[in-house]
This record gives structure tokens, sequence and C-alpha cells, in this order.
């Protein structure tokens, strides 16, 4: 029997604004989880990163069952209910519709699914972002199954000597799934043409050419295509499988080291570092930065063995005052230039109605020495 991990994630209310859970709320939502999910989930552990709280669920149920995403579904509604009696801000944000329709899929919540035949051990990483774009995995998984500065791994283990294929999701398209299936490393320089646009392009999974298995698995719905307003950064969840045929754990965590520049922070529309955090952080500064957090676990016969809070080694210290500096660097430049995200991204609407004002106003001079 296959084992499948769910993660389904959500920001459904937090105290001083976009900053944390409450722990009332955070009761309720692993409350709702263990009762309710007895005889359907084999294992569970729930987690926060900034103010979005994220249900792992180990289970046999397979990918896109109705009964987990209901489970996770009204766990955050019961959650919801708490912030509302609390007066958290944005209660229930990411809960876009009023019941559910059988998937959370469309619905708000981050999903991130995968399912395989359980190795003799498995460990995987549960990464879960906040206050960030739903393309902010790209450059680490690129580096990380793609490029062997960070995975020496591709060079001496014959196990991933073919590489790996990338499944890149088209989020600007609305109508369905828009797909394309690229492999490291022959179609390396198309597979960066498309990874260095995070706003529009993300991978969507990844599988090993040498035994086919799927071995990432990241959320890809965009919440202001879904709602047609802004109602939050997308704040994705990923799953990573890692040693033998796929990346060592610290493979897969070298790219993070980087604190890449990716956007959001505050309003959703500033680019930022990447800062990997502690798991169970609130968010800090700016509303952001924007935040990463990572879970190791061993997973057997669908029990999860407890968690290693991997950015919490003193090691990411030192990355963290990278991320900070970064940041603050960047954002002194205010709105003016690469600070801020493109007109396309911006996701509050003020500014574009104020252009649009703005381009009634505007009038074309005629050539010096025309008439007229």
């Amino acid at each position: 029997m296959k084992t499948t991990l769910t993660v389904i994630k959500a920001d459904i209310g937090a105290v001083g604004g976009h900053l944390k859970p409450s722990e009332a709320v955070l009761n309720r939502v692993k409350e709702y989880v263990n009762l309710e999910g007895g005889g359907l989930v084999i294992d569970s552990y729930v987690s926060y990163t900034g103010d979005d709280i994220a249900i792992l669920m180990s289970h046999q149920k397979g990918v896109g069952d109705s009964d987990i995403h209901r489970l996770a579904w009204e766990a955050f509604r019961e959650g919801t209910e708490i912030a509302k009696e609390e007066g958290l801000y944005g209660a229930g944000q990411d809960l876009l519709k009023d019941s559910f329709a059988g998937n959370v899929r469309g619905l708000g919540p981050a999903v991130a699914e995968i399912e395989f035949e359980e190795r003799p051990n498995e460990p995987f990483l549960l990464f879960a972002a906040d206050k960030t774009e739903p393309g902010a995995y790209n450059l680490p998984l690129y580096l990380a199954f793609a490029d062997p500065m960070h995975c020496p791994g591709l060079m001496l283990s014959p196990s991933m000597a073919q590489g790996f294929t990338f499944t890149i999701l088209d989020v600007s398209y609305t109508e369905g799934d828009r797909v394309i299936e690229l492999n490291a490393p022959e179609d390396l320089y198309d597979l960066a043409a498309l990874l260095r646009d995070t706003h529009r392009f993300v991978i969507k999974s990844i599988r090993s050419r040498t035994t086919g298995e799927e071995c990432v698995a990241v959320s890809t719905t965009r919440l202001h295509n879904i709602a047609g307003k802004y109602v939050g950064k997308d704040d994705p969840v990923m799953i990573v499988r890692v040693q033998s045929q796929f990346p060592a754990t610290g493979e897969v965590l070298s790219p993070f080291a980087i604190a890449p520049y990716v956007s959001g922070d505050c309003r959703g529309s500033h680019n930022v570092a990447f800062m990997p955090t502690k798991v169970n952080e609130p968010v800090a500064w700016f509303d952001g930065p924007a935040l990463v957090s990572c879970l190791a676990f061993c997973v057997h016969n669908g029990r999860l063995t407890e968690p290693v809070d991997v950015f919490a080694h003193s090691f990411w210290d030192v990355i963290r005052e990278k991320a900070t500096q970064k940041t603050l660097e960047i954002r002194r430049q205010g709105f003016v230039g690469p600070a801020m995200v493109g007109f396309e991204e911006l996701e509050y609407g003020g500014i574009t109605e104020r252009l649009a004002r703005l381009d009634e106003k505007f009038r074309v001079l005629q050539p010096s020495g025309s008439e007229g």
C-alpha cells in the first residue's frame, strides 16, 4: 500500500496584524485534526510559519482525496471561528468560499501532496513559506536538482546520473493547468529561461529520471488569480523526498544559504531576501521579510518521527543576518525600481486606480516647430 503525504496550509487569522496565529486557534486546529482524523489519517503534525498554519497528514488515500481535504478545510473553518471570537486580523482570509467542494484546490489554501512506495528508510523535508510568491522555491530547487555546485551527488551518485524531470506550471494561465516538462541536464538553458520568471513559471513537481519516482511536490495556486483581488501572497508549501536516489538533505538545503531575493514582504509588493527561519516563528518587520521554515521527518508505515527544525541550527544565524542586511539594503529604495515589484504584480488596487486617473491627464507634445 502506498503512503501519501499531504500538507495543506492557510492563513485564518493572526495576532497584531499579519504576525502569528493565536495559541487558541492553533490548538483548535490540532484538536479537530486529532479528533476527526481518526481512521482517516495515520499521523499528522501542525505547525505555523509567520501567520500561516500548515497541517501535514500521512495517509493511504492517495493524492486529491476528498475526505483528507475536507478534514483540513473543516479544521481551518473551526480555527476561523476562534479567530473571529478573538478578533484576530484577517480571520478566514485564505478560505475564499463558503462551502467545501470536494477539494481545497481553488478554495484558497495551499496544497502539496506526494504519493510513493516507502523505501526502507524514507526521509523528507517539509518547507513552508510566508509573505512570498509562488515561485520562491524556483532557484533553490534548480540549484539542488540541476547544479553540481550545490548537489555534488549529480556527479558522484550513479542513481542520480540521469538527472531529473521538472514539471513547470504557467500560473498566469487561469483556464487550466498549463504545464511543460523539461529534463536536466539536456534542457538546462530552457529550464533557466522559464524559472527566472518566478511570478509566472513555477516548479510544480520534480521526478527522478532513473526511477520515475516523484520526489518534489510544490503548491502552485495563486490566490489573487482565484479571488480576482488581493487576499494575501501565495506563501507556498513544499514536500521534498531526500537521500539515496534523490539529493541529500544538505544538498537541498544548500541553496537557501544564498537568501535569494523574492517578492512579497509588506502588502506583497516588495522584493526582499528569502530568510530561513525557525518553525513556529512570527513575522517581525514590514510584515516580513519573506520567510521559509523547514522540518525534517522520516516516515515509516505512515508514522511520522518527531521533526528536526532544520533552520534552528546556529549555522543559519549567519544566513539570517545576511538576509536581514540584503533586505534592509533593498528596502532603502522604498518604491523605486527593483525594490518594488512591477505593476502587473502589485496586489493592491490603489496604485492601478491612481495610474488610470493620471493616464487621462497625459498629453502628447507636438514636435518643435510644427504647426498648431
